[in-house]
């Protein structure tokens, strides 16, 4: 689902896949032009505290990156599940940066899941 810019543009996140337990997110990013995986793509997350708090330090911010560690696009983050906050579901905002390409969008969990998955898919920028 696309979103509005949220917390991003404040800086970047610190670079860790982890930022507490609970609820892990898989995904992979690939290219619009070939579905081949996109490597060294910035995955940066965002989620709000437990009590909701939407706090702009890093304790609740991570990016994790695809790379050879990572083979075929895949990235993986690790944190609490979300709270939901404002009347809004509980969900985690990603942005995914990679050359030639840009995407926002927002990872709504299953209530209660302690694990998901998502597939990014991203279009070239013209």
């Amino acid at each position: 689902m696309s979103d509005g810019f949220g917390p991003f543009g404040r800086g970047s996140p610190p670079v860790r896949a982890s930022i507490g337990n609970g609820h892990v997110v898989t995904g992979v990013v690939l290219s619009s032009l070939d579905c081949g995986p996109i490597r060294g793509a910035r995955v940066e997350l965002w989620q709000s505290d437990a009590k909701g708090s939407r706090m702009q330090k890093g304790a609740t911010r991570g990016l994790s990156a695809t790379s050879a560690h990572r083979p075929n696009g895949r990235f993986r983050f690790e944190g609490p599940y979300p709270s939901s906050y404002e009347g809004r579901l509980p969900h985690i905002r990603l942005r995914v940066v990679a050359s030639g390409h840009q995407i926002l969008s927002r990872y709504e969990p299953a209530r209660g899941a302690r694990r998901g998955s998502i597939r990014l898919v991203l279009v070239p920028q013209v």
